[in-house]
């Protein structure tokens, strides 16, 4: 059984950091492209960041280019979200989510799995 559970959120000042992880379990983990998605209240799921299952090709959206990092060690599972700068806008539910592949997509569709979220609030 395939599992994603994400952890680090909580919250954070307006200009702070945080890291968030997302241990995977039941999957070759090196086979899957990873994402981060990001929903707030009333809005939509939106893309984040994505990374090549071999950690080579990573990917951002403009409204967190320069400010977050997306990273994965395969030899742990895990894939992890540094956020540096934060802003009130980056609060939200943040999901990470697996898709068998090289390099995934920055549409939520295609992703065939997802972990429950984290909740990341970014305080003025």
């Amino acid at each position: 059984q395939v599992q994603l559970v994400e952890s680090g959120g909580g919250l954070v000042q307006v200009g702070g950091s945080r890291k968030l992880s997302c241990a995977a379990s039941g999957v070759t983990f090196n086979d899957y492209a990873m994402g981060w998605f990001r929903q707030a209240p009333g809005k939509e799921r939106e893309f984040v960041a994505r990374i090549s299952g071999a950690g080579s090709i990573t990917d951002y959206a403009d409204s967190v280019k320069g400010r977050f990092t997306i990273s994965r060690d395969n030899a742990k599972n895990t894939v992890y979200l540094q956020m540096n700068s934060r802003k009130s806008e980056d609060t939200a539910v943040y999901y990470c989510a697996a898709v068998l592949g090289t390099i995934g997509a920055r549409a939520p569709a295609p992703y065939d799995y997802w972990g429950q979220g984290t909740q990341n609030t970014v305080s003025s």
